[in-house]
């Protein structure tokens, strides 16, 4: 019996260093996909502020080599 709890002991030790890296690893992707969120904003920002405006259509526009 002693040797049953022993094993048990041992594997929730192994589950529980198994489960705190399991969270560091979600820990630090949640910290990627925030920079990624705030580098897609101000691509969106910055695309934004360049695009042309709204009642510019690409087709009116004369080709370069004309």
């Amino acid at each position: 019996m002693e040797a049953r709890i022993n094993e048990l002991e041992v594997k929730l030790s192994f589950a529980e260093d198994l489960l705190e890296e399991l969270n560091r690893t979600v820990y630090r992707q949640q910290q990627q996909i925030d920079q990624l969120q705030l580098a897609v904003r101000d691509l969106r920002e910055q695309l934004a502020a360049a695009a042309p405006s709204e009642g510019r259509n690409l087709r009116d526009e004369i080709p370069p080599h004309y």
